[in-house]
């Protein structure tokens, strides 16, 4: 192996340890993110930080029907999957910056 190609080696390596310095940083901005997903036109509001963690469940008082449970079970439910599926949004694109360019299998991020 020539003498320059080692030179290289380095270089790289110092370049992926310093992208999986900016990744953890943005993993942890994520976890301090909140995402509100709501459902009824906002009569059910969830809040979950960009680590998936639910923070809140807001219900206001007139969508609760004690003769209609299943609805705000639905509601709650489609809240939370609304929430959820904002914080992936959010995670793929702060996560997908350090990915453009590489062949990584799918799923990684």
């Amino acid at each position: 192996m020539m003498r320059g190609g080692m030179g290289n080696m380095q270089n790289m390596m110092k370049q992926m340890q310093k992208m999986q310095k900016k990744m953890a940083e943005a993993q942890e901005e994520l976890g301090e993110k909140k995402i509100e997903g709501t459902a009824g036109g906002g009569m059910v509001t969830v809040v979950v930080s960009g680590h998936k963690e639910i923070l809140e469940v807001n219900i206001k008082p007139d969508v609760v029907d004690p003769e209609d449970i299943e609805m705000l079970q639905d509601l709650v439910l489609a809240a939370t999957n609304d929430a959820l599926k904002k914080a992936d949004e959010l995670t793929n694109q702060t996560m997908g910056q350090f990915t453009k360019g590489m062949n990584l299998p799918g799923g990684m991020f």
